[in-house]
């Protein structure tokens, strides 16, 4: 495997944000680039993945409201159709006709998004474990759950709201119809102090919930496209509502999931700590662009 190349930074202004794309160049020509998507993950999460894809152009960028991209509005919530319109507006920026994409969790949602707008822009849509709460049997519950998390960020502060978070996310199965009426989880179960430092700007539990779990996808307009769209599941996420939700989009699209080695977070090197299986998840990756 050839040394990954150098990322170059560029920015791109957007409606609303500026948003920061790192650019790492190949000299090939035989595939378009690959663009890497994740929301609210900034770029430097898919270090790890990148570097298995030397012999490419590898695009990865941080969604607004994330990281280096700031908003230049005073919005409070980031809806995917902003980051299928962004996502429209990098690709055209770079200015080399369509792309691949692998997109996971809030990543898949808004690339969903984006193909059902601008399949012309996309050859191969990976969406691995998008969110897509819409799509399931207990959509009302998984949707109230996420407004219920935006609700005690904006109350109490992050710890709480993402000990929510992460209980919801990780939840075997269906909601239970008492979920909301049971107690809530406590932050030092997930090592985090359940201290409110009153800031309100975290990209995960403030600018993308409940928007990204309760998007309406466009189904007609994705069965359409001229895009390839495979969705994909990680083998080790059971019935966890990010997998449970790419079997239900998979459905509703007439297809069956691909299935990725680990979990949610398969591709990840340890950027934020959790470890996936990397070499494993980028040899399938490879495969599945490959058709």
């Amino acid at each position: 495997m050839a040394e990954p190349a150098e990322p170059k930074t560029h920015t791109l202004d957007v409606p609303g944000a500026v948003l920061y794309y790192d650019i790492r160049s190949s000299d090939s020509t035989a595939d378009p680039p690959l663009l890497l998507v994740a929301s609210p993950m900034p770029a430097s999460g898919f270090d790890t993945l990148a570097s298995y894809f030397t012999d490419r152009t590898v695009v990865t960028y941080d969604p607004r409201a994330s990281n280096r991209s700031k908003r230049t509005d005073d919005a409070t919530q980031t809806t995917p159709d902003e980051h299928a319109d962004d996502l429209h507006r990098l690709v055209a920026a770079l200015g080399t006709g369509p792309v691949d994409i692998f997109a996971s969790s809030g990543g898949a949602v808004n690339a969903l998004a984006f193909v059902a707008k601008h399949p012309e822009q996309v050859r191969t849509l990976v969406a691995h474990e998008p969110p897509a709460g819409r799509a399931l049997p207990d959509s009302e519950l998984v949707i109230a759950a996420c407004t219920d998390i935006r609700e005690t960020y904006e109350r109490s502060g992050f710890a709480p709201a993402m000990a929510k978070f992460l209980a919801v996310a990780g939840h075997e199965g269906l909601l239970p119809d008492d979920y909301l009426d049971q107690p809530a989880p406590d932050p030092a179960a997930f090592g985090m102090p359940a201290t409110d430092d009153g800031s309100r700007d975290d990209p995960l539990v403030g600018q993308n919930m409940p928007s990204c779990v309760a998007y309406r996808h466009d189904f007609d307009a994705l069965r359409r496209a001229s895009t390839r769209i495979v969705l994909a599941r990680g083998e080790d996420s059971g019935e966890q509502m990010p997998a449970r939700a790419a079997d239900a989009v998979a459905g509703r699209l007439g297809t069956k999931p691909a299935v990725f080695p680990g979990a949610h977070d398969g591709w990840s090197g340890g950027e934020f700590g959790g470890m996936g299986k990397p070499d494993a998840f980028a040899a399938a990756l490879r495969e599945v662009l490959a058709g």
